[in-house]
């Protein structure tokens, strides 16, 4: 693996207490950034190697550095110019994995559920469109109907594109199958798209994201049947559920999830979307990851998370900009001391959006956050949530996902918005072209 050196960079990176440590940084440690104004970034052997400091020459020009040795031969050298290098996006709350109208004669298709969308925007509240067999179960229909083969083929598709943003590192959920088979299938999937991206794909399986209503008890039959034989293929996956009214309620969720846990799974979960049913004091009493969404969470129980030492909170802004324009109130999550991720929740309804820049965009617009907050929120906290920790901050023996910007100033990353930052993409080592 060829030798990259990044010269004169701005390097700007979560300010974590190791470069290693599993812990999430929350409250006020969110807003730190550590920044080198000048640097040069070796990576060798997929890692970064090393990280130096250019300081200004003695007796020279404020403006003139001093320059470590020439780059070893066979280096690729980039000169940043003085933009900003930053760690890769890990974005940890995706459903990438679904089966889009294919084409014939072009690539996969990306679409996802326009014609509800369509119907969102005359007045049709989700939930309606949900009752009526849309929203989730259409999604569920095409992935029945599709081959493993498709679904891998699309989400590669899907990541590539993720990718030209800037994610590294994505977590990628099941949910769409709503069966023992098609789940395993759409987790089989997910497994077999990783050699068709340079970066990290993390599996989850969430097996409580619908309730099918052709399936008299479907609860119990996904507990008894179709948990075991995901674990059984896919031991210690975590295991997600969605609790909503028209989907799980808090009784169900608890019910699979300990089950998941008992069989050595760790949980995490979805709630408050559009209603508190109370998840939250069972999510924490069950040792849960992460509570996402979070939209409608009430004072009380977004307090109680923010104080949990061991759940963190994800917000999707992406679905309010999309939907209703109801927002997670992040600020006040951050201020109570909470560990906040962003991600895109990125799927064919509620969240066509696979830019972890435009999340970066709108959480420092509609969640209160600050650009320092929102990129801690989408580099090492999603990393840790996720279970790495060789990645989310520029240190040596670090893992070399990195984004060069086309900015010199981080603050950019929040104050624009729809079109890519990102200049060049560093994927475990290797320069990747983010136009491709």
């Amino acid at each position: 693996m060829a030798s990259i050196l990044i010269r004169n960079a701005r390097v700007v990176s979560p300010a974590t207490p190791a470069p290693t440590s599993p812990a999430l940084l929350r409250g006020e440690g969110m807003d730190t950034l550590t920044v080198i104004p000048r640097a040069d970034v070796l990576v060798q052997d997929g890692k970064i190697a090393s990280v130096k400091e250019l300081k200004p020459l003695k007796g020279g020009a404020p403006a003139q550095l001093a320059r470590p040795a020439p780059a070893p031969s066979g280096t690729t050298v980039i000169d940043a110019e003085g933009r900003v290098l930053m760690p890769g996006f890990v974005d940890g709350h995706t459903h990438a994995c679904w089966m889009g109208p294919e084409v014939p004669g072009h690539r996969p298709s990306l679409d996802g559920r326009i014609d509800e969308w369509e119907m969102k925007r005359k007045g049709v509240p989700y939930l309606k469109i949900l009752e009526k067999g849309g929203g989730i179960m259409a999604s569920v229909r095409a992935v029945r109907a599709a081959t493993q083969e498709q679904l891998t083929e699309q989400l590669a598709a899907r990541l590539n594109l993720m990718l030209s943003t800037g994610t590294t590192t994505a977590e990628v959920k099941s949910g769409y199958g709503l069966s023992m088979e098609a789940e395993i299938k759409m987790l089989r999937a997910i497994r077999a798209a990783a050699p068709h991206f340079p970066g990290t794909i993390h599996p989850t399986a969430l097996l409580g994201h619908a309730i099918d209503p052709d399936v008299p008890g479907f609860v119990g039959i996904t507990v008894r049947q179709t948990l075991p034989a995901v674990m059984g293929e896919f031991p210690g996956i975590t295991v997600d559920a969605y609790c909503e009214k028209g989907a799980w309620d808090v009784e169900q969720c608890v019910l699979l999830l300990n089950r998941a846990r008992e069989m050595g799974g760790q949980v995490r979960i979805h709630a408050d979307q559009f209603n508190d049913l109370g998840m939250i004091p069972a999510a924490l009493r069950l040792d849960a990851r992460s509570v996402d969404h979070l939209e409608a969470t009430g004072k009380e129980h977004l307090l109680a998370l923010s104080q949990s030492p061991k759940t963190a909170g994800v917000m999707l802004p992406a679905c309010g900009f999309h939907m209703d324009n109801r927002y997670a109130r992040g600020r006040r999550f951050i201020i109570d001391g909470g560990a906040l991720c962003l991600a895109t929740n990125y799927n064919p309804g509620s969240a066509p959006c696979s830019s972890m820049p435009m999340i970066i965009a709108l959480a420092v617009r509609h969640l209160g956050l600050s650009v320092a907050e929102a990129i801690t929120a989408t580099t090492v906290n999603p990393a840790r949530l996720l279970g790495f920790t060789d990645r989310g901050v520029i240190a040596p023996g670090q893992r070399a996902d990195l984004l060069l910007l086309r900015h010199t100033d981080e603050r950019a990353l929040g104050f624009e918005f729809g079109s890519s930052p990102v200049d060049k993409v560093i994927c475990a080592g290797t320069l990747i072209d983010p136009r491709r």
